[in-house]
């Protein structure tokens, strides 16, 4: 499968049946705790990626195969950000033809400026947007963006969306130690958040080795504190923390080696996860892992 990989289980959308409808690290942003590591391709032009007939037949053979009761979302979560694919619209509106399972897209909310962009996303049943700051000199330090890109217009497009749209809006939140972890700061993100009503807020840290070496989470104490503060605003029922692994309960599509390599290529996998589901299909973890890195894969 070359643009559908799991179901992976999401902490926060259950089992997930990612597409990844952009190549490799095209994004606007360029995280500094991206897992993924730098972006050399810095983009914010929306254009064809893939054919998006293509990426339909393959989500709906994949959901065929798998069973719609096996997936709770279809999830567009590329190595880069989804709403730069100008297809985008189309993909979400065939695949609803054809399967009853709620879509989703996570964005980092950047081209939410853009009406385009805006109407795509309102096809989707859920949206996430990232909210790591509401300060630009913080914002430029953490996300790193495209030049052209300025955090007042991207939090007004945020906004502006969140008042048409009638699916559910989550945020997510990444603290990072000594850049984004104020209290002065977490409450400004807060008081943003509120602000578009979103269904749940996300607090998260880096669980994954992240692009720079420097990059540390916010310690726990923080942590803690942040929750204390989104509560306040949002209340508490609306407020959960990311700060584990999603847990070892991969799937596969049919051939588990196909399946390993789809997932992992996107989403990194803990080593005593991968020997598990290994065993879990009959194979030597061990001597299947070193055949892959043989075969350079």
């Amino acid at each position: 499968m070359k643009y559908v990989f799991g179901p992976v289980p999401s902490r926060r959308l259950g089992r997930s049946l990612g597409v990844n409808n952009i190549p490799p690290k095209h994004c606007s942003y360029s995280c500094i705790y991206c897992q993924l590591g730098r972006t050399p391709n810095l983009i914010v032009h929306r254009r064809v990626f893939y054919p998006w007939r293509d990426i339909v037949k393959e989500v709906v053979s994949a959901v065929k195969n798998i069973g719609e009761e096996n997936i709770d979302y279809i999830t567009f979560v590329p190595d880069g950000e989804p709403t730069l694919d100008i297809n985008l619209g189309v993909e979400l509106k065939e695949i609803r033809k054809s399967v009853n399972i709620p879509l989703a897209v996570l964005t980092n909310g950047s081209l939410l400026s853009k009406q385009d962009v805006k109407d795509d996303l309102q096809k989707a049943d859920l949206v996430s947007v990232k909210v790591d700051a509401v300060e630009e000199q913080t914002f430029r330090k953490i996300n790193r963006p495209h030049r052209s890109l300025t955090l007042n217009t991207i939090l007004e497009g945020i906004r502006d969306f969140s008042r048409e749209y009638k699916g559910k809006i989550i945020t997510e939140t990444m603290l990072i130690e000594n850049v984004n972890d104020k209290l002065e700061e977490i409450e400004r993100i807060a008081l943003f958040i509120k602000s578009i009503n979103p269904y749940r807020a996300y607090i998260a840290i880096p669980t994954r080795p992240p692009a720079e070496k420097w990059v540390h989470p916010a310690e726990e104490r923080t942590i803690l504190k942040a929750y204390t503060v989104f509560g306040k605003y949002l209340g508490e029922d609306r407020v959960e923390l990311l700060i584990g692994y999603e847990g070892p309960d991969f799937k596969t599509i049919r051939d588990p080696i196909e399946s390993i390599l789809a997932i992992t290529f996107v989403h990194p996998m803990r080593l005593d996860y991968a020997y598990g589901f290994l065993e879990k299909h009959g194979l030597s973890p061990k001597e299947t892992i070193e055949k892959l890195a043989r075969e350079d894969k």
